[in-house]
């Protein structure tokens, strides 16, 4: 049997960032990141225009942005942050 799942890889500023929040809320953003590995298409996503294939994942009050490159299989999450009144 084949392995379809992607390969994860994570910036190391968003393992810094996320040890700024509360440890609920940084398990929960934890499961989705290392949910990406077996369907990062699934949950609250959204495509950001004019990014090329990068993605916006919503967890709660927090985003997740990552990369997806669909011939390698991989998943490149780059950024975290929390979403406050002045995100958008």
């Amino acid at each position: 049997m084949l392995n379809d799942d992607w390969r994860l890889e994570i910036d190391p500023r968003v393992w810094k960032e996320l040890a700024k929040i509360p440890g609920k809320d940084r398990l929960t953003v934890i499961s989705v990141i290392e949910s990406f590995s077996v369907n990062p298409y699934f949950g609250d996503i959204r495509k950001l225009k004019s990014k090329g294939d990068t993605w916006r994942r919503r967890v709660g009050s927090y985003r997740v942005y990552y990369e997806l490159n669909t011939k390698q299989r991989t998943v490149s999450v780059f950024h975290f942050e929390r979403r406050t009144s002045t995100t958008y």
